[in-house]
């Protein structure tokens, strides 16, 4: 299964506003319908163990920062997908992600019928709020693409 850079949706911005950075990635699937909420899912579960590693080294470097290594909030709970407290969710679109010191953070997965599957895109919304935050995007964007493809794989 190819992954493919597209842009982002139109309505992108809104979701976040004041959005600095947006990428959106798509793959075509095969097969039985399925839901954002079931897509997200497959893309959050058991994630490969490179990608568990680099996550483990952002959590140890970040931490003395005191920004977050997660968006699971013991104040308000929410249902989490991955790391990821969700927002908003429609059978086509979910909405994950949280606010923290250095930048806000959005994962939107769509979910779109085309031929005799779906085609599921994964855009990525961030809103950096000073120089480290800048820093911080700068620093995980090569990973973030391979991690991104990655994730969009497992769906099939």
């Amino acid at each position: 299964m190819k992954v493919h850079e597209v842009p982002p949706p139109g309505d992108a911005a809104g979701l976040l506003p004041g959005t600095q950075f947006a990428d959106a990635y798509c793959i075509e699937v095969p097969g039985p319908p399925l839901d954002a909420h079931e897509a997200t899912q497959r893309m959050t579960e058991h994630p490969p163990r490179w990608t568990e590693i680099l996550l483990s080294i952002r959590n140890l470097v970040v931490a003395p920062f005191g920004l977050k290594t997660s968006g699971k909030d013991e104040k308000s709970p929410r249902e989490m997908m991955g790391i990821f407290p969700i927002i908003s969710e429609t059978p086509d679109r979910l909405v994950a992600g949280f606010n923290d010191k250095h930048l806000d953070f959005r994962v939107v997965v769509d979910v779109a019928a085309i031929g005799t599957g779906q085609q599921v895109t994964a855009t990525t919304l961030v809103k950096t709020h000073n120089r480290f935050g800048r820093a911080y995007l700068t620093l995980i964007l090569p990973f973030h693409r391979l991690i991104v493809a990655s994730m969009l794989r497992r769906i099939a």
